[in-house]
């Protein structure tokens, strides 16, 4: 879906729009937010983004029906993340570093993880899947991103309608 402030130049607008390199599948989508995969093959299954559809910086840049929204939405998606996955927890962050959208990582944190990582640990998982130093099992990643896919399908994640 193209936003209205869509930017050919903007890699997450491309990614939200379905162009560009980005092969992230999309979990679930609405006219303020978008969640899908980080990338096709990290080191943990589960690992998603949550992405406003619209250019906003961060989270003093959200609009009304954005920040309302926030909270009931990503309390959602990460109780749904939490189930599919069996994680202890979800961990959540947000820099809004690369580009001008509001994203936040939601990562599951298993009993076992990838090179023991923990806490801000995770994002070197990043840079070591990508090095190859660090094993993908791209059929648990599929399994998750499908089973996660097919929960909030069936439980959407509540839409926030301000009068």
């Amino acid at each position: 879906m193209r936003h209205d402030s869509y930017d050919a130049t903007c890699g997450i607008c491309q990614a939200n729009a379905g162009e560009g390199a980005s092969q992230a599948v999309t979990v679930y989508e609405s006219e303020l937010w978008i969640v899908r995969q980080i990338g096709p093959a990290l080191g943990v299954p589960g690992w998603m983004m949550l992405v406003t559809q619209r250019h906003a910086a961060g989270p003093a840049h959200l609009d009304d029906r954005e920040a309302e929204s926030l909270g009931p939405l990503l309390r959602h998606l990460e109780r749904v993340l939490e189930e599919v996955t069996g994680s202890l927890r979800i961990y959540t962050a947000t820099m809004n570093e690369s580009f001008p959208h509001f994203h936040c990582h939601m990562v599951p944190r298993y009993e076992n993880m990838p090179n023991d990582a923990v806490g801000w640990d995770v994002f070197d998982l990043l840079r070591s899947t990508g090095a190859g130093e660090v094993g993908v099992d791209e059929a648990e990643i599929g399994r998750v991103t499908v089973a996660y896919q097919a929960a909030l399908a069936k439980t959407p994640p509540p839409v926030h309608d301000p009068c």
